[in-house]
């Protein structure tokens, strides 16, 4: 069931909006490049979200990891992951690999550059470095980097830049025939977007038509595509998520949408309520992270599982009824025994299957959006 009737908006509400750049296809897609990542100072597991994924998820294309103060390592010493990556102090240095594009690797909170990058892009561009960003300042709109850029015929990529028009959302995604999956969670930086893409790889391995749904600046780096939500004027938020759905089901029987944040987050619930209420989707796989015990930078406890899981479960339900069928636990730092107890804990406790992804692979989960993915299309067909 769905809150409002499409044919009492206004037309230009419900009209289909034509996506520009930042929804398609990029002009600079990573895989088409070597990259070199820029995270001084900053690199690591949770501190550079971005650098890492670009390492799990584009290993053959990045080229080096810029950090004076881990310069020397390997990345995986750091990460984990990346074996062969090496560390390194300067631009200067990583440019004897032949990169074409320099990646900043941070996302930090209000998505501000650090003062002291700003020499470092220079040099960059004046390389002929293409630069791809996922921060909240746009480059594009600096002038001083626009005129270097123009003057050494490179692009300036702000991932994060929006489309120029969307619509409030209308509940058209309710109407798509694909069987949509959202990531949700409890906090931010819990592996919302790795879940998502992790139970998209796994389920094409099983032949499924599936596609990952980035709503976020990382996960468009990694996918090619899609809209930073957090960066839409409010109003336009459940608006973007719908277009990002109603585009992936073009294509695409099965769409895993990117979650983000955490409803019980002070500063980003809400985001994540518009990525509910816009996307409208058949589930949901919620992540966690079972060592936190606290919102992410606050003071604030979390909730149980149960009790979270039944946070969007309700607020679901007047828009378009959804359940949580699965766990994905984020267990980076736990040990293997460590990480088992906190899956079991977890089923016990809600009575969901729960894994973790990375460490113990996502076929648990894949196994009841499989399910679920079934009965709508059997239903479907019936309805026929």
């Amino acid at each position: 069931m769905v809150l409002i009737e499409t044919r009492n908006l206004p037309t230009s509400d419900i009209k289909a909006y034509e996506m520009d750049r930042t929804l398609m296809e990029q002009q600079l897609q990573p895989k088409a490049h070597k990259m070199v990542i820029l995270a001084e100072g900053s690199f690591g597991i949770l501190e550079s979200k971005t650098a890492t994924v670009l390492v799990r998820y584009h290993t053959e294309n990045v080229v080096a990891v810029i950090d004076s103060t881990k310069a020397g390592k390997d990345v995986s010493d750091v990460i984990e992951v990346g074996e062969g990556i090496p560390i390194v102090s300067r631009l200067a240095e990583a440019m004897k690999f032949q990169p074409t594009m320099l990646a900043l690797g941070i996302a930090p909170p209000g998505g501000q550059m650090p003062q002291a990058w700003r020499s470092i892009l220079h040099e960059a561009i004046e390389s002929g470095l293409h630069v791809m960003s996922g921060l909240h300042r746009f480059l594009s709109e600096d002038s001083d980097l626009v005129a270097l850029a123009k003057r050494h015929n490179v692009t300036l990529w702000d991932v994060r830049k929006p489309p120029t028009e969307l619509p409030v959302a209308t509940c058209k995604a309710a109407d798509v025939d694909a069987t949509v999956v959202l990531t949700v969670g409890s906090d931010c930086r819990v592996g919302k977007m790795v879940a998502g893409i992790e139970l998209t790889d796994a389920a094409r391995t099983r032949g499924l038509n599936a596609e990952f749904c980035a709503t976020g600046q990382n996960g468009i780096m990694i996918s090619g595509w899609g809209i930073a939500i957090d960066a839409v004027v409010s109003d336009f938020t459940a608006g973007a998520s719908e277009q990002i759905v109603l585009h992936g089901a073009k294509n695409h029987d099965l769409l895993i949408i990117e979650g983000q944040g955490s409803l019980v987050h002070p500063g980003y619930s809400g985001v994540t309520l518009s990525l509910l209420h816009g996307s409208m989707p058949d589930a949901m796989i919620f992540c966690h992270q079972p060592s936190r015990k606290i919102v992410a930078r606050y003071t604030i406890p979390l909730p149980s599982l149960t009790e979270m899981i039944d946070q969007y479960e309700t607020l679901a339900n007047p828009i378009k009824p959804a359940k949580v069928i699965g766990l994905a636990l984020n267990c980076y730092d736990l040990t293997d025994d460590q990480a088992l107890r906190a899956i079991e804990a977890a089923e016990k406790e809600t009575g969901l299957p729960a894994t973790d992804v990375v460490r113990f692979g996502s076929e648990k989960l894949l196994d009841a959006i499989q399910k679920l993915h079934e009965n709508l299309k059997n239903k479907g067909m019936n309805n026929h």
